[in-house]
């Protein structure tokens, strides 16, 4: 460890976070182990976020047939995955699952669904949906809907929406080699589109991408400048018949490195652990909350399945988090 992770280790105890450059971030690299690293992690989600973690679930609530060729995903249209396909669901259907995932533990409930975004009778369903969902929980209520304008925006935060995501998935460097439908600038646009409107934004992306590690650092630099709220970190899940079907999973030391980064480089902010952990991390799952993360996502994924929400629950408890 050298002296000036040190140095930020000890200004921690007066309660100084770290603002660091990317050249500082290469230097902490180049001079500690990722032990040191994931050390210098943990004490800063200790020091923002306690033991306090949130639980967040998903509902995929309209699949497949995406006009976007995103390399890494089993919805696109431009792949044949076997995916299941359907239209966005009906409003019951919405809001029978938000009550399911609050009955089991969940604090945050998004509705995600594919395409390049929602039609204006869509986000009016949507809106329809959420007003009862908050009638009913205290869940807080997100939204993955693609690109959003500027009018749609409104419309959800007034229904009772809280938070918006929109992944950027990997570093503008690297974006033309995952996605040549749509340009990096344009979700760069709806998240500061969602920010306008006055959602609490989450924003990050999927690691294991064939990106170098210069561009996960340039990735949440990018994340630390756009100021979200909340980095949710995926890892890629090689589907068949995806352009990335071929693609090596990262082994759990580095994704964890890449949690570390995400925490060191935005210490005050929310980040929370989504999509690929079971399959990367495998019995290292726990050590997330130690690499710097507040957050977990339960129950499946979009067209995967997630791990049996007490074993997650179970885990929590064994590494003495509290939920809220």
């Amino acid at each position: 460890m050298d002296h000036k992770l040190v140095k930020i280790i000890e200004s921690l105890k007066q309660n100084k976070l770290p603002n660091l450059s990317k050249e500082d971030v290469f230097e902490l690299i180049k001079n500690n182990s990722e032990g040191d690293i994931l050390y210098l992690a943990e004490k800063i989600v200790q020091k923002v976020k306690g033991d306090n973690i949130f639980l967040c679930s998903i509902l995929n609530a309209k699949s497949g047939v995406c006009e976007e060729d995103c390399a890494f995903c089993a919805q696109s249209g431009h792949h044949e995955t076997g995916v299941e396909v359907y239209p966005l669901l009906s409003e019951k259907a919405i809001i029978d699952k938000a009550l399911s995932m609050h009955e089991k533990g969940a604090t945050h409930f998004s509705i995600v669904t594919s395409g390049y975004g929602l039609t204006d009778s869509d986000i009016d369903r949507v809106c329809a949906a959420v007003i009862k969902i908050k009638e009913k929980t205290d869940l807080i209520i997100c939204g993955s809907l693609g690109m959003l304008g500027e009018e749609n925006a409104v419309k959800l935060i007034k229904s009772g929406m809280e938070r918006y995501h929109h992944n950027l998935e990997t570093a503008a460097s690297h974006f033309d080699k995952i996605c040549t439908t749509h340009s990096y600038e344009e979700d760069i646009q709806t998240v500061l589109t969602a920010k306008k409107a006055g959602f609490k934004v989450c924003s990050g992306g999927i690691f294991g991408l064939g990106e170098t590690v210069e561009q996960r650092i340039e990735f949440a630099f990018t994340l630390k400048e756009l100021n979200v709220d909340t980095v949710p970190v995926n890892f890629l899940s090689p589907v068949k018949g995806t352009k990335l079907e071929n693609q090596k999973p990262l082994d759990p030391l580095e994704a964890l490195f890449c949690i570390a980064l995400m925490r060191i480089i935005n210490p005050e902010k929310s980040v929370t652990i989504c999509g690929g952990r079971e399959s990367t991390l495998k019995d290292f799952q726990s050590w997330v909350f130690k690499a710097g993360a507040d957050g977990l996502m339960i129950g499946n994924y979009l067209t995967t399945q997630g791990r049996n929400i007490d074993d997650d629950l179970e885990m929590i408890r064994f590494s003495k988090k509290t939920t809220k």
